[in-house]
């Protein structure tokens, strides 16, 4: 699955929802699952990493369907050409 197809099945799943909370009130529910990875992180079990990924991903597909922003072209415009500093993949920044 691509970004783009991502963000429209986690707005198809969640928008009518999450719009209703808002920015604010859905990217506090995004730093809590942020925080959920980084427990999972440490504790390095595989299928708890995976899942919490995947919640972290969709958390913040829903802030960008929010916010109005694809995010597929927001990062093709960022990174398409690799370092948004110095262009070289992999980065050849000092």
């Amino acid at each position: 699955m691509k970004i783009d197809e991502f963000q429209k099945r986690i707005e198809d799943i969640y928008f009518a929802r999450d719009a209703a909370r808002g920015l604010a009130g859905t990217h506090m529910w995004f730093c809590e699952e942020v925080g959920e990875l980084t427990r999972a992180l440490r504790r390095n079990k595989r299928e708890e990493l995976e899942g919490e990924f995947a919640d972290v991903l969709a958390w913040l597909a829903t802030l960008a369907s929010i916010a109005e922003i694809d995010l597929q072209a927001a990062a093709e415009k960022k990174y398409g050409r690799g370092c948004p500093r110095c262009r070289a993949t992999p980065c050849a920044c000092p």
